[in-house]
């Protein structure tokens, strides 16, 4: 993992219509805050227990 970063924005999800979607939030943020930030390490991760399952996005970025 990189340690030259400046900020974290984590987007999770644990209902299935909402996972399915996430990867529209991420881009979504990410073109809002294109000019002003660099994403310079990114992280997804799933888990789950009996009954839920989460999905996790977690975005390192640079201030430009």
């Amino acid at each position: 993992m990189t340690k030259d970063f400046d900020g974290v924005k984590v987007f999770s999800e644990t209902k299935h219509l909402e996972r399915n979607g996430i990867g529209d939030k991420v881009t979504a943020w990410k073109m809002e805050h294109a000019r002003s930030i660099e994403v310079v390490e990114t992280i997804v991760q799933q888990s789950s227990d009996q009954q839920f399952h989460c999905l996790s996005i977690v975005l390192f970025y640079k201030n430009k």
